[in-house]
Parts: structure tokens; C-alpha cells; sequence
């Protein structure tokens, strides 16, 4: 069992570097077999095509952990900062992401859209937990908030071409007072 993680992991690894280098047309069953080492063959036991192999490359970098029903309301909006932004920064890039709204490619465009519909509504219902026990602010909007967060995020990218260290923490500092009760 751990051979066969190693391999996914390494194929995932493969899709992704390629992903973010070169965007979505780039990732091929024969590219990332160049780019992992690993036989086409096996890479086919495994994924039917390509768009399975992105599929699950993705899925794994923007499914966020579950946050504990006792996490403080501070931690919940640091977590939901850090995890908006996942699927681009540690996932797709700023390639796929121009891929993704240029549509350069419609299928990864709409693979990828669906995979960011599981993840907001992960990142929402962390925001709906905080306004039901009232951590939250009761009329906070949370596709707004996810939405600022990674307008917020791409901004700084567009602006400087870089994330500034502390990033993070100036944006929860902003927020903060906004969606506390």
C-alpha cells in the first residue's frame, strides 16, 4: 500500500508541477509520465484519461481538513483565509488560473469550476457554523467573504507579482472586526 501512494503521489506531483509550469494543456498521460518517471501503463491502471488524473490531482489540494466544533471563531476565519486561496496558490497557479478564465481549455475550465463548487461549500459552511452559534456575525455573506478573500489574494499577486509574507494575518486583521459579533 505505501509503493501505491508513493506512485499517486508522484503523479499528482507530476500533474501539478506541469499544471502551475505550463497550464492545463500541458498535462498529458504521456507528459506527466516524462515528468514523473512513471510508465503510461500505470498511470492508465490507474486514471482512464486525462481529465481523471486532473480530476484527482485537484481534488486533493483543495479538500480542505474539517475544522473541530470547538475551534475559537478567530481560528475559523484564519482557516477560511488560508483554505480560499488554497486551490489556487497550492493548486492550479496563477497559469491555470489564467488558463481558467481565458478558457483556454473548456474542459479543465469546467473541471475545475466544479471541483471549486465542493470546496466553497466546504469553506461556506464553516462561515454558517460561525453565524449559528454566533462566533459570527449573524448576517455575514459567505460566498461574499470567499469572494473578497480571493479578490483580496489575486490583487496582491497582479499588483507586486508576489504574495507578501504576512499577507494572511493583514487580511484577517481587516476582516476581523467585520464578521465578529
Amino acid at each position: 500500500m505505501a509503493g501505491r501512494r508513493n506512485v499517486d503521489d508522484d503523479i499528482t506531483d507530476a500533474t501539478l508541477r506541469l499544471l502551475r509550469a505550463k497550464g492545463p494543456k500541458s498535462v498529458t498521460v504521456e507528459a506527466v509520465a516524462a515528468r514523473s518517471g512513471i510508465a503510461k501503463t500505470t498511470i492508465y491502471r490507474r486514471y482512464r484519461d486525462r481529465r481523471e488524473m486532473l480530476s484527482a490531482a485537484l481534488s486533493r489540494v483543495t479538500s480542505p481538513e474539517p475544522l473541530t466544533p470547538e475551534t475559537a471563531a478567530s481560528e475559523r476565519l484564519q482557516w477560511v483565509i488560508r483554505h480560499a486561496v488554497e486551490a489556487v496558490d497550492g493548486g492550479i497557479g496563477f497559469g491555470g488560473f489564467a488558463a481558467m478564465l481565458t478558457e483556454e481549455d473548456p474542459e479543465f475550465t469546467a473541471l475545475f469550476r466544479q471541483i471549486l463548487v465542493d470546496q466553497r461549500a466546504a469553506l461556506e459552511s464553516v462561515i454558517a457554523a460561525g453565524r449559528v452559534d454566533g462566533s459570527f456575525r449573524a448576517d455575514v455573506d459567505g460566498a461574499t467573504l470567499i469572494d473578497a478573500v480571493v479578490g483580496a489574494y489575486t490583487a496582491e499577486r497582479a499588483r507586486t507579482g508576489t504574495v507578501a509574507a504576512g499577507w494572511e494575518s493583514r487580511l484577517f486583521d481587516l476582516f476581523w472586526p467585520a464578521v465578529r459579533p
